[in-house]
């Protein structure tokens, strides 16, 4: 009889509990690392994770750790759900603990400030890995709602397809459901972009802007992470799929998501830093919409949107003048 997979899951945040939880309902046995030595006593003594996931009960495959070097010890996949910001100063500390040859596993949804670095290439360079050992798990994943066994869907991607059909049937469930794809560019793009229109829709529901203004959003949104998509190499029908349209949807009309939820509070008033104090957990295209901004800028794409979620969040500019400057641009073709 084979031995179980086992999977470390760096991150006690809602993704990566639930996530967590995905592994051990595929027959993994987990360890999630947790920072607070509190969290990883309150997983093991009541089987659920009460910051984050209240009254969701944790499989029994699934412990957790405050001792990095424990979690990650023996690992075949090591996950990684930090904040995308922190990633780099987190696996600079925990690389050296890693299991030899583990294949590391980003939940991460964002591109790295300063350097416009998507998450695997971060992992990468820190870790010395080959692309062949870092995966990307993404799509239309609402933590709460895969937490509480709901049907969901989603995106492995690895340039090395036999390492994301490895990872498909580690987290191969009967509500969740993984399809492979080696597009890793467009898969992670798809990801971080969205948080960025997730933020431009929840500021237009805010300000009570109707389902055309939403509709066109997401629609144009998807058109601006296709062109971005291109210019870096991308399979643009990676952005028709779940990686693309699957998590914009999800993201930019669920009250689930936190970057919907944070330009919602925007639209409605609130300032940046009275947002962020009502905001319990991280909404990724607070910080991402500048590294995107750039990334953009660094291939010439034109992103419209993202440099206006930027100018909201960033530069005070009001959420009217916003879109007043938005529906002021001068008429093009759609195509373009």
């Amino acid at each position: 009889m084979s031995e179980p997979v086992r999977a470390a899951v760096f991150g006690t945040g809602s993704w990566g509990t639930a996530f967590g939880m995905v592994l051990a309902d595929a027959g993994c046995e987990v360890t999630l690392w947790a920072r607070r030595p509190e969290v990883a006593e309150a997983v093991n003594s009541t089987r659920t994770n009460p910051d984050y996931l209240p009254g969701v009960e944790l499989p029994e495959n699934l412990r957790a750790t405050a001792d990095a070097a424990e979690a990650a010890r023996g690992a075949d996949f090591t996950v990684l759900a930090v904040p995308s910001q922190t990633l780099r100063a987190n696996l600079a500390e925990w690389g050296p603990l890693l299991a030899p040859g583990t294949v590391l596993v980003s939940l991460m949804k964002g591109v790295e400030l300063g350097s416009a670095m998507r998450m695997s290439e971060v992992i990468e360079d820190v870790v010395k890995a080959g692309p062949e050992r870092v995966a990307v798990v993404t799509g239309p994943n609402l933590a709460r709602e895969i937490a509480t066994r709901m049907p969901a869907a989603a995106v492995v991607a690895c340039t090395d397809e036999d390492v994301a059909r490895r990872l498909q049937t580690a987290c191969h469930t009967r509500y969740f459901r993984p399809y492979t794809n080696t597009d890793v560019v467009g898969c992670e793009l798809g990801g971080a972009v969205k948080n960025v229109i997730g933020l431009a829709v929840g500021i237009a529901d805010g300000m009570g802007l109707g389902d055309n203004a939403k509709g066109s959003l997401i629609t144009r949104g998807l058109a601006e992470t296709t062109r971005l998509g291109l210019a870096m190499g991308a399979d643009p029908l990676t952005f028709s799929g779940l990686a693309g349209l699957g998590d914009l949807v999800a993201t930019c009309s669920s009250p689930l998501s936190r970057n919907h939820t944070f330009g919602t509070n925007l639209g409605k008033g609130m300032t940046v830093q009275e947002t962020i104090a009502v905001t319990r957990q991280t909404a990724e295209g607070v910080k991402s919409c500048e590294s995107v901004r750039d990334l953009g800028r660094r291939h010439g794409v034109d992103m419209p949107l993202t440099e206006t979620v930027f100018g909201i969040v960033h530069e005070g500019k009001s959420p009217v003048a916003a879109v007043q400057e938005l529906m002021g641009r001068s008429a093009k073709a759609e195509r373009r």
